[in-house]
């Protein structure tokens, strides 16, 4: 009797605990019996929000879905722009469950899954896009509009898989490597071109700065040639006239002193030889007191 007793009980038990499930918050849950989502009297697909809930036990399965805002980042794609150029568009999708039966009835309830087919979506939506932009409308500035119409036509197709696109954002734009060396190659011709260029214009211009210079210096030197001469003309016209003044008062005096600087002058040296006549007009001063004969 008592083994019976606690059959009944551990019975009980488990179709109590089976009777019950917890949905957890961020997240909201379905019910699926015999392979059809629960549905309310009114046809609805009952979502059980976060709290404690009934179920019928062995026949019910309960499917946790995560109802937050989910973020599908992107590997970089390749896309064909208006000019049959490629791109390589780096992206993000912000996305969350809108349709709770439709989207487990469409994906299994497996994130992966149903990320594998928006993206899909998604990257036509941008693959129309781009495709009907030219390289230089994209990065100028309408890059904002195209965000918006992919979004728009990637929403439209998500519909059917229960997902609401909530944000499509694209966060770099490359060219391809292959492409883009070319283009670097290009730009460092382009720039060591205009850097030979400027060097060129800059030599020409040094050319008739230097010639402009030079020629400013050769004018400011004869100038200057011309007014030293001048000056020594005028100070020798002023000492000619000095000593002539001079010469007028005394003549004898200034004689006398000229005589004198000879002297110092010629002996200054003991090696000095002067071969002269004793009686010459040289030494009339150390002859005769009065230089005279």
């Amino acid at each position: 009797m008592k083994n019976l007793l606690a059959v009944v009980v551990v019975i009980i038990l488990a179709i109590g605990y089976g009777s019950l499930f917890v949905v957890k918050e961020g997240t909201k849950s379905i019910v699926v019996r015999f392979g059809k989502v629960l549905q309310d009297e009114q046809g609805v697909t009952e979502v059980y929000e976060p709290g404690l809930h009934f179920k019928m036990p062995f026949f019910d399965q309960v499917k946790r879905l995560d109802a937050r805002i989910q973020t599908l980042d992107e590997q970089p794609d390749r896309f064909v722009t208006i000019e049959k150029e490629d791109l390589i568009v780096d992206s993000y999708v912000k996305w969350k469950i809108q349709d709770f039966e439709r989207y487990y009835l469409s994906t299994g309830g497996d994130r992966f899954q149903a990320e594998t087919l928006l993206k899909q979506k998604v990257n036509n939506g941008l693959r129309s896009e781009f495709g009907s932009r030219t390289i230089k409308q994209i990065v100028s500035g309408e890059r904002s509009e195209l965000m918006d119409e992919a979004m728009e036509q990637a929403s439209g197709s998500s519909d059917e898989l229960g997902i609401e696109i909530v944000d499509v954002r694209v966060k770099q734009i490359n060219l391809p490597t292959e492409i883009s060396e070319s283009i670097f190659n290009r730009m460092r011709s382009e720039r060591a071109a205009a850097a030979r260029e400027y060097r060129s214009e800059g030599r020409e211009q040094g050319e008739i700065i230097r010639a402009n210079i030079d020629a400013k210096v050769t004018i400011m030197l004869a100038d200057a040639e011309r007014n030293a001469r001048q000056l020594r003309g005028e100070g020798d016209a002023q000492s000619a006239k000095i000593y002539a003044e001079t010469f007028s008062k005394d003549a004898e005096f200034y004689s006398f002193l000229r005589s004198m600087d000879a002297y110092r002058n010629s002996f200054n040296s003991k090696q000095d030889v002067l071969v002269l006549e004793p009686d010459s007009d040289f030494f009339k001063y150390l002859n005769s007191q009065s230089g005279k004969q």
